[in-house]
């Protein structure tokens, strides 16, 4: 049975799911919009600051059908958010074909580190030094939001908005735990570099999820 399991996994039949929840987009280009969030479990990234740490081990979260997601999430919004976790280390063909025949728009929230798969009408890409993008996910990211935590974090977002493609939005968001002390340090590296701009996480200032 757990054989059988894993190879629905595989293929994208199943996905680990680790939570899903109706709620409003507090970062980025999509801020402030209502969105269906949908967490696959699963990340070996290993951001020490991660707020989701509880997602990285993928065998804490029950392989659940990937219909019976569809399903869920249509029911609540036009807008779904693919996040984890690391969505990309699994195979997001199937969940995303299903969500799009449902004429839903499907974003994703990525750290890049994985091959690209799925169909996606909006990719958000917040890289990470310790397991880097692949050339793929730097070619068709919509927006970087680059996590600042301290001030080597600059020059980080620098080389990593030169490597994307010409249209991709960039910006810069505070790491929570350290807002007070790099906001003031992001206000002004963008009135110097107006080509960032600034993403906060407005959620948890609405203090919602």
């Amino acid at each position: 049975m757990k054989k059988a399991v894993e190879l629905l996994v595989d293929k994208g039949e199943m996905l680990p799911l680790m939570e899903e929840f109706y709620t409003i987009q507090g970062e980025g280009y999509h801020k402030g919009t209502a969105a269906y969030f949908i967490r696959i479990g699963g990340c070996d990234v290993g951001c020490h600051w991660c707020d989701v740490k509880e997602s990285w081990n993928a065998d804490l979260h029950p392989p659940t059908e990937t219909f019976k997601i569809v399903e869920n999430a249509k029911k609540y919004s036009d807008t779904i958010v693919v996040t984890g976790g690391e969505p990309l280390m699994w195979d997001m063909t199937i969940l995303t074909d299903q969500l799009k025949e449902k004429g839903l728009q499907v974003h994703i929230e990525t750290s890049g580190a994985y091959k690209l798969t799925g169909t996606w009408d909006w990719i958000c890409l917040s890289p990470k030094k310790m397991k880097l993008p692949t050339e793929e996910v730097y070619d068709n990211a919509n927006e970087l939001k680059v996590i600042v935590y301290n001030k080597d974090d600059f020059r980080f977002a620098e080389e990593q908005a030169s490597k994307v493609n010409k249209d991709c939005i960039l910006y810069l968001q505070p790491e929570w735990s350290k807002r007070d002390k790099v906001v003031p340090e992001i206000v002004d590296y963008v009135m110097e570099n107006p080509k960032w701009k600034i993403s906060l996480q407005t959620h948890k200032y609405l203090n919602i999820p």
